[in-house]
């Protein structure tokens, strides 16, 4: 699915539109955004893991073209699963942006870069290292069941997920 394909006004413009569509679902606003790009949109991968982002650095050094990274990190809020050098690797291979159902660390640097990025919050402390995630299966966090090749549209508004 292009990129373009998934260009939109906003979401509250999307949810006017859809507003009868059996599909449309809007995310509790629950997340803050951190990234340098406020507006990002892309088809839906996924990626389930708990504090450690072993995962999130494997799935952001993939061809991200036209994507986002859906992580459900558990709502933890002891350690950050994404920061400013992951964040870069995103950029570089050209992911729209990341929703991190848990925090994010290095916002000042992460905010400068061409990168949407919605987080509950920060935390300076980095997470584990043990390799373990489930790639790629359905999600449920802030009243959303994200799955795998949906579509996510996220602005300062909100985060609305349409079917594929």
């Amino acid at each position: 699915m292009a990129s373009e394909a998934l260009s939109f006004q906003g979401t509250a413009d999307l949810c006017d539109e859809y507003e009868d569509h059996p599909g449309l679902q809007v995310a509790d606003p629950l997340f803050q955004d951190f990234g340098g790009e406020r507006a990002f949109s892309g088809q839906i991968v996924t990626l389930k893991c708990f504090e450690d982002n072993s995962k999130v650095r494997e799935m952001l050094g993939e061809d991200g073209r036209g994507k986002v990274l859906v992580v459900d990190a558990g709502g933890s809020l002891r350690c950050a699963m994404l920061g400013d050098q992951l964040a870069m690797l995103a950029v570089k291979n050209g992911w729209a942006g990341v929703v991190m159902y848990g925090c994010i660390r290095d916002s000042r640097a992460c905010a400068g870069m061409p990168l949407g990025v919605k987080a509950l919050a920060t935390h300076p402390l980095k997470s584990r290292k043990l390799g373990v995630g489930q790639v790629n299966v359905p999600v449920k966090f802030a009243g959303v069941s994200f799955k795998p090749g949906d579509r996510l549209f996220a602005d300062e508004d909100g985060i609305v997920v349409l079917p594929a």
